[in-house]
């Protein structure tokens, strides 16, 4: 098995707080982002009309963003590898999507990691919409907030890595400081609600 070092990130939402997210990159005035054109006007958790890939390849410290004809000028993957997995990547995300909604919940972006067999498959590896790799919002609730200009209601670790990026540089920082217990007690009641629901 061969590790292809390119994440496949699915995004169906303008949304995050990190340097790669799209909210934050259109914030700042990006419109063509890996290789996908985006409208003015977007607002941030705004529903996309289509789900979009935004590929990166895996830096030492933090995830580079790349657009598909970087990825193949640099051999990281053929023309018809990359095709492949996105097609794949695409399928998963709209299957997990539906399969969220009838829980209550809304697959909002995730990441995929591929490999390729000894006879040139490509296989979807690691994990698979966890709350490590995913965003989920309530769907019930997301229209009204959204209209009223309030952030989703989530359930995912986005609110944990806020708190990181207000009280320290978690990309520069050799220590980082301890979040306080009742943060990791609700992270962790989210990682259980999320194993629980789709299973419920």
């Amino acid at each position: 098995m061969i590790w292809i070092l390119v994440l496949y990130a699915v995004r169906g939402f303008v949304t995050g707080s990190t340097e790669t997210s799209l909210w934050t990159v259109y914030k700042n005035g990006v419109r063509n982002y890996c290789g996908n054109v985006l409208p003015n006007g977007l607002v941030k958790n705004q529903k996309l009309t289509a789900n979009i890939l935004t590929p990166t390849t895996k830096a030492e410290d933090h995830d580079v963003p790349v657009t598909p004809d970087e990825i193949i000028e640099r051999g990281l993957m053929t023309q018809d590898e990359f095709d492949e997995a996105r097609e794949k990547a695409l399928s998963l995300f709209e299957y997990g999507q539906r399969v969220a909604l009838e829980r209550g919940l809304i697959l909002v972006d995730t990441k995929y990691e591929f490999g390729k067999s000894s006879d040139g498959s490509i296989l979807l590896i690691d994990e698979v919409h966890t709350p490590d790799s995913s965003r989920y919002w309530i769907s019930n609730s997301y229209e009204e907030r959204f209209q009223n200009g309030l952030e989703p209601e989530n359930i995912d670790k986005e609110f944990l890595r806020l708190w990181f990026r207000e009280n320290c540089n978690p990309y520069e920082d050799k220590v980082l400081p301890d979040a306080p217990e009742e943060l990791v007690c609700e992270l962790a009641w989210r990682y259980i609600f999320l194993f629980i629901i789709p299973f419920s």
